[in-house]
């Protein structure tokens, strides 16, 4: 299944690429990524290993993150997308923003909304579900904007501790042009 990109008002969510991996990089190897495994003591082993996991996705699964890529001028600022790695207990949709410059726009609320249109239209996904980290307040915050609900009944995917938090399906405002 070739995957299209998704087009928003100002953003175009593709699929990741090689060329993406410096910016996965200076994420991954920040501490904007503790609470996806990275950090600076994380090391760039480790970073191109989850990179690559995150291309891989795609070829196993037919789908996977997108790039967050600005209109405005080709900029990739974080990934947003559906994820289920073998062993994961619920299909998930996940997000990133790889800078703070990037924070407090809008972009995170405005790629979710598009991708959980594009998870029940064309995958046929019945329930999105995302994972958090209780210390990560800025995807809290996310999932609360957003409309979710926690779900403390929902089977997690390791030992971490980590909240589960369910999206609304075919809410009015997820919105997006698809190309």
């Amino acid at each position: 299944m070739k995957q299209k990109d998704i087009t928003t008002k100002r953003l175009r969510l593709r699929r990741l690429k090689a060329t993406d991996l410096e910016g996965w990089d200076q994420f991954f190897l920040s501490d904007r990524a503790q609470y996806v495994g990275g950090g600076s003591e994380s090391g760039d082993a480790l970073s191109w290993r989850v990179f690559s996991s995150l291309l891989g996705h795609w070829d196993l699964r037919g789908t996977g993150p997108f790039a967050i890529e600005k209109l405005q001028d080709a900029q990739v600022i974080g990934m947003a997308g559906p994820w289920y790695p073998r062993g994961w207990p619920e299909r998930e949709l996940t997000w990133s923003l790889w800078g703070a410059d990037y924070e407090g726009f809008g972009y995170a609320t405005e790629a979710v909304k598009a991708l959980r249109r594009h998870v029940t239209s064309d995958l046929g996904w019945d329930r999105i579900v995302s994972y958090v980290d209780p210390a990560n307040d800025a995807s809290i915050k996310l999932c609360r904007k957003l409309g979710c609900s926690e779900d403390p009944a929902i089977a997690l995917p390791d030992d971490d501790p980590t909240l589960a938090f369910v999206h609304p399906i075919g809410s009015s405002d997820d919105q997006a042009v698809s190309n």
